[in-house]
């Protein structure tokens, strides 16, 4: 069989995406020059979470994944971020492909809970790679990938963050069952709210209404005897 070596070589945001989405750049090498017709690539990338350190400001953002830092040495367990699939085109040797992953500003999903928490620095990645390659001088011949390939790779976080300003700028996102949805939205008709934003201002606000200016202290108005008043 074909022996095949996977380097993840940068990752940048994808500027032109409709939504939130990472390019991967994977240089694939094929062992004695071998020829590739092509290869039917999976790719599964994961978060290997206990390969860096956490500030902590970070592991405060974490407790809800991992528990109480106390508790990391079990819980600090790899975290599913995507699984994506690529048609990688015939080469000799040596080649080099986009690998585009989706992502979602879900906070629901873990992993994005986890990029969400880290404030600099690098994101563990491990990509592990199968799939299906056709190769041969002369004629096809169809091999599997085998199971054991795999890249490790460290992610900047202003790179997710970036991508994130891109299409939520200044933003959150949260998500809510639909009959929460038709109250708040029967609610910012009653009102006739100009966005959603207003609506929710206005539900904190009832929830817990500004306290009214404590009684004024004479001190605090007029001078000390001890202090000169102004002309």
């Amino acid at each position: 069989m074909t022996e095949f070596a996977f380097t993840c070589t940068g990752v940048r945001a994808d500027a032109y995406a409709a939504g939130p989405t990472l390019v991967f750049r994977l240089r694939i090498t094929a062992a004695g020059g071998a020829r590739v017709h092509a290869i039917a690539l999976r790719c599964q990338i994961r978060i290997e979470p206990a390969r860096r350190g956490y500030g902590a400001t970070e592991a405060e953002g974490l407790t809800d994944l991992f528990g109480e830092r106390s508790r990391w040495g079990n819980t600090l367990q790899p975290v599913q971020f995507a699984h994506v699939s690529v048609m990688v085109p015939s080469f000799t040797g040596e080649t080099e492909t986009d690998l585009v992953v989706p992502c979602t500003y879900d906070m629901d999903i873990a992993a994005t809970r986890y990029f969400e928490a880290l404030a600099e620095g690098e994101v563990p990645l491990l990509m592990l790679f199968s799939g299906t390659a056709f190769t041969g001088d002369a004629g096809f011949r169809v091999e599997p990938v085998p199971w054991d390939r795999e890249a490790p790779y460290r992610m900047p976080v202003a790179v997710w963050r970036e991508m994130v300003e891109q299409h939520f700028p200044g933003c959150g996102w949260l998500r809510l069952p639909r009959d929460t949805m038709d109250e708040l939205l029967a609610f910012r008709s009653r009102h006739a709210l100009a966005s959603w934003e207003a609506t929710v201002r206005a539900l904190l606000d009832a929830a817990d209404p500004p306290q009214p200016p404590g009684p004024v202290r004479l001190g605090a108005v007029l001078p000390r005897l001890t202090e000169r008043a102004a002309p």
